[in-house]
């Protein structure tokens, strides 16, 4: 999401990860620290239960300062998450691994 952006370091405000409850090994804010992410807040929390509900999912709200129009920021979706926005249209970025 950062790089798809170009996002610098810098320019983040803070990062916010939920992890679906089947999400419990480590937490997210760890991967993005050894990333080198190492001075925005992170904060991690787990989505509702919600029955029927996309399993294995992990949401990234990140917040940064940016002089791009909605249009030129790209949303990145990853296997089944691209479901989640049936909005997005051409929007979001479907990444392969």
């Amino acid at each position: 999401m950062i790089s798809a952006n170009e996002v610098q370091e810098e320019e983040v405000a803070c990062i916010f990860f939920t992890t679906t409850h089947d999400l419990n090994a480590e937490f997210p804010a760890v991967g993005a620290r050894e990333l080198g992410l190492t001075r925005a807040p992170l904060l991690c929390g787990h989505e509702m239960a919600v029955p029927g509900s996309l399993p294995m999912c992990l949401r990234i709200l990140i917040l940064f300062n940016t002089e791009k129009s909605y249009d030129e920021i790209v949303h990145v979706y990853r296997k089944g998450a691209q479901g989640l926005r049936s909005d997005s249209g051409s929007k979001g970025s479907s990444l392969k691994e």
